[in-house]
């Protein structure tokens, strides 16, 4: 199923309020950085967040090599990639010891950080405060922290591509997004989350993807 188009049309943002600040993650702890990481550290950068598990085929076979990729080509004073470890199944095995020696061994360089558990539920507490719905998942945050893009499952990258040129081509002085950019989302509701795959509702990752 091909990559569905989120950006709106320029008239349907036309009079509403900017979108809402993300809510910082829950991260401990780290790595590929020298010190914890907020999203306040990337203010005036767009900020290109990748929720992984190191057990998701879709995550290893695509998402987190075009994850390094964009790290490699564009990266810089315009963009940061930020990974989010987001562990809700096979927890005894995906624990920081062992993403640690898969970081390594698949020379991911980009700042990534492990969200953290919640004792009364499986889902850690940034995916379950961003209502990912499974992994992997993208979020496009623009200069001023605004989530701009929420996409659960493989995104081509030329799709991608595009909406990180418009999100780096607003001007950061304009405080109200781009309307012909990517649109605004709630990012508590899981349901704006856009999908590329046709997912069943049973957890799994048969398809590529590892749903909730």
């Amino acid at each position: 199923m091909a990559p569905v188009e989120t950006a709106a049309p320029a008239e349907s943002n036309a009079g509403a309020p900017p979108p809402p600040l993300l809510p910082d993650w829950s991260v401990e702890p780290w790595f590929n950085t020298p010190r914890p990481l907020g999203l306040a550290d990337f203010r005036g950068r767009v900020v290109m967040l990748h929720s992984f598990q190191m057990l998701c085929p879709g995550c290893v076979a695509q998402a987190l090599p075009q994850a390094q990729t964009v790290q490699d080509e564009l990266a810089g004073d315009a963009l940061a990639v930020v990974g989010l470890h987001t562990v809700f199944e096979h927890h005894d095995a995906m624990g920081p010891p062992a993403l640690a020696a898969f970081i390594h061994e698949y020379r991911l360089t980009f700042p990534i950080g492990v969200d953290r558990p919640q004792k009364d539920s499986p889902l850690p507490e940034t995916m379950s405060r961003y209502g990912l719905r499974g992994t992997p998942s993208l979020l496009l945050v623009d200069r001023h922290g605004r989530l701009r893009h929420h996409h659960f499952g493989r995104l081509a990258d030329l799709h991608l591509g595009v909406l990180l040129s418009r999100l780096i081509a607003e001007d950061p002085n304009q405080n109200e997004p781009d309307q012909n950019g990517p649109r605004r989302i709630d990012p508590l509701s899981p349901q704006t989350a856009k999908s590329s795959d046709s997912v069943p509702g049973s957890a799994g990752c048969d398809t590529g993807v590892c749903p909730l």
